[in-house]
């Protein structure tokens, strides 16, 4: 489990690729690491494999990879990187699987003061997830929904999650990794359990 908040950005030094996926080696800044660890990686959550001073690396299996844009970086990239939460820490964010649901394309970058302000298009499939001033996040950072267009959905960025995560290095035409809010499908599978249970009918109409 994650929260969203970016700890610092990596920068992918090493692409291996193998059958069955591929392997990236990743410069990263964290003294405790461990094999076995969770990171995200872009909002990923991937296993450290191995690491040494200043990287560790981590395999892409072909689910990965099918569900990412992962397929699509290269060595110099980098890389939104948060370790998972541990029992007692603080939680600032929201709960991030780090199950990426989707890509989607960054439509528009619009400075506004000093904040930022981007657009993105609507997963197909996904849209019933995304609500205005709702949770979502993007490459693994928590943001939150300003506002939701029929077919995209903006959010403003202030300068430290500019500054500190990837979004500072995105043009337009871009992709990103999608995850819903994951409470928001919880719902949408217990209201389905619901209305398959013999007499909801009766019983929802009887309560109106």
């Amino acid at each position: 489990m994650f929260t969203g908040i970016v700890e610092t950005a990596g920068t992918v030094t090493k692409i291996d690729d193998q059958e069955g996926g591929r392997r990236l080696r990743i410069e990263a800044p964290f003294e405790q690491l461990s094999q076995g660890q969770s990171v995200a990686v872009e909002g990923v959550c991937l296993t450290v494999e191995d690491f040494g001073e200043g990287w560790f690396s981590v395999f892409l299996a072909e689910e990965t990879i099918d569900r990412t844009y992962f397929d699509r970086i290269e060595a110099g990239d980098g890389v939104n990187l948060e370790r998972a939460l541990p029992a007692d820490g603080r939680f600032d964010g929201h709960f991030v699987q780090g199950h990426v649901d989707a890509t989607a394309e960054i439509l528009d970058i619009e400075r506004v003061g000093d904040d930022w302000r981007f657009t993105f298009s609507i997963p197909e499939g996904h849209g019933t997830y995304l609500v205005e001033k709702g949770s979502i996040a993007i490459d693994g950072i928590s943001l939150t929904i300003a506002a939701r267009n029929a077919d995209s959905i903006e959010v403003a960025i202030i300068p430290e999650t500019y500054d500190v995560t990837t979004l500072g290095e995105k043009s337009v035409g871009d992709p990103v990794h999608v995850e819903v809010d994951v409470m928001a499908k919880y719902v949408e599978r217990m209201l389905a359990a619901e209305d398959q249970r013999p007499g909801w009918v009766e019983r929802a109409a009887g309560d109106q």
